[in-house]
């Protein structure tokens, strides 16, 4: 069964090779640019919208929505989490017209997490 190295993934997980493929680490921002001199690349996405890609239009496969960890969220400290403009501002965070913008904005490369 093969390892599971999850967010902490090195070139040492790799536990076989038989395509004998060549990896190559290269610094996420830097990712885009390379492009010209790759076969393929993974590429988080807030670096390919940077470099004015469209994940959901130039990438071959992106993760799934469902269970995926890498939501952001609002976070912060116990004293001001009932504070009315924390408050106010999960609450427009969730809300329908945010959803809406992030649907038309980002046609499908970041996707809201309420989904009226």
């Amino acid at each position: 069964r093969a390892k599971e190295a999850g967010v902490n993934a090195t070139l040492d997980d790799v536990l076989e090779n038989p395509k004998n493929f060549r990896f190559v680490e290269i610094a996420p921002p830097q990712l885009p640019r390379s492009l010209d001199d790759v076969a393929i690349a993974v590429i988080n996405g807030n670096y390919a919208l940077e470099a004015g890609l469209e994940p959901a239009r130039d990438a071959l496969a992106l993760e799934r929505a469902e269970g995926n960890p890498y939501a952001n969220v609002l976070v912060t400290t116990e004293g001001l989490a009932k504070d009315p403009r924390i408050q106010r501002l999960a609450t427009l965070l969730t809300s329908a017209e945010v959803a809406a913008f992030i649907r038309s904005r980002y046609r499908g490369s970041v996707i809201p997490v309420r989904n009226s």
